[in-house]
């Protein structure tokens, strides 16, 4: 047998079950990219051990495809590298994974893009597109899967989302080169349809389960799914996780992947998946309905040194009135589930560099 490549690689990875924080965007006061600080943040949780690395989705900002910020070619090809030169020096294989958005030919494009920095697979988001009929939302699925490994992605409503029929997850299973979904409805009831959808069909064992909701991160990780048809049973489970809540106190949050994947369910661990879901509150905003939720993620990497602004492209995206003493308070109530500790072990090696 010949051997595998770095992509399949990356592939079979994936397919088993990973960490992959989605990243934030470095910027700096005057809202100007800072490659050194998104160079550092990469790095960060290369060395934390995450198994992949996701970059151009929600938490990195869709405005960098906005043509008076074009950043898009220029964040991935920086987070690209910055993993490249980490393989590099150990030998580890990471996922790289891309965000895409927009209609089918934008998306198209956005994939050859990803492809030409080396991208393993492409998360393509739905958001924007409500108004396609669902038939039209799986054709452009195959469009972007005829170029790259595609994630499929269930975005909750209210960054933009919509609600799918059960239907429209049995058909996006049975198309070739969907590798992935990751399922962030942030409803119990829709995340049920994604997994037996998947689990029912002819591509199961192709298709690797990836939790995006924040609010129940530890359950899903905990959770088997069996389904009985005609007397025979199925089961599934969510294999990893692909979260903008993984990327902070990334470190940790590899710790307690390492726990959950062949834990059972215990008390500790339910007491731990409250927790979790508290943080996920405080960080996102969920009292505002999510409007703080790119800036909470920046606000925690800005007091540990990682990010050197909290602003965003856009203006109106900042903290919510009352976020910051949630993250203060989150901070002092869960403080084992911080990686402090790490982050300043880590900047001091890299300062030394």
């Amino acid at each position: 047998m010949s051997e595998m490549t770095r992509h399949e690689k990356a592939l079979a990875i994936l397919n088993k079950g990973t960490v992959i924080p989605a990243t934030t965007l470095a910027l700096d006061d005057d809202r100007k990219f800072d490659e050194a600080h998104q160079r550092l943040l990469t790095r960060y949780y290369l060395e934390a051990g995450s198994g992949g690395v996701a970059t151009a989705v929600h938490s990195t900002q869709f405005e960098i495809r906005l043509p008076q910020y074009n950043l898009f070619e220029t964040v991935i090809s920086t987070v690209s590298d910055e993993i490249s030169r980490y393989e590099a020096e150990t030998g580890k294989v990471i996922v790289k994974v891309c965000g895409v958005c927009g209609p089918a030919e934008q998306a198209v494009r956005e994939a050859e893009m990803a492809k030409k920095y080396g991208f393993d697979a492409v998360l393509l988001s739905p958001g924007g597109l409500n108004h396609l009929p669902e038939e039209e939302m799986l054709a452009r699925t195959k469009a972007v899967a005829a170029v790259m490994p595609v994630i499929g992605f269930y975005l909750q409503t209210a960054v933009g989302g919509r609600v799918f029929t059960y239907d429209y997850w049995a058909q996006l299973a049975e198309i070739d080169n969907v590798v992935a979904i990751k399922c962030a409805s942030f409803n119990r009831y829709t995340t049920q349809d994604v997994v037996r959808a998947v689990t029912l069909s002819s591509r199961a064992d192709k298709i690797a389960l990836y939790t995006g909701n924040d609010d129940n991160i530890v359950v899903d990780l905990l959770t088997k799914y069996r389904y009985e048809v005609d007397g025979k049973m199925y089961e599934n489970h969510f294999r990893g996780g692909l979260l903008g809540h993984w990327s902070i106190w990334t470190a940790n949050v590899v710790k307690m992947f390492a726990m959950l994947k062949d834990a059972k369910a215990s008390d500790d661990l339910l007491t731990l998946a409250a927790q979790v879901t508290d943080c996920n509150s405080a960080f996102f905003d969920t009292a505002h309905n999510f409007h703080g939720c790119i800036a909470g993620m920046h606000e925690v990497l800005r007091r540990q040194g990682l990010i050197t602004s909290i602003a965003c492209l856009n203006p109106e995206e900042s903290l919510s009135p009352g976020q910051a003493e949630e993250i203060d308070r989150v901070y002092k109530m869960y403080p084992h589930l911080n990686d402090d500790a790490f982050v300043k072990e880590f900047l001091a090696r890299h300062e030394a560099r």
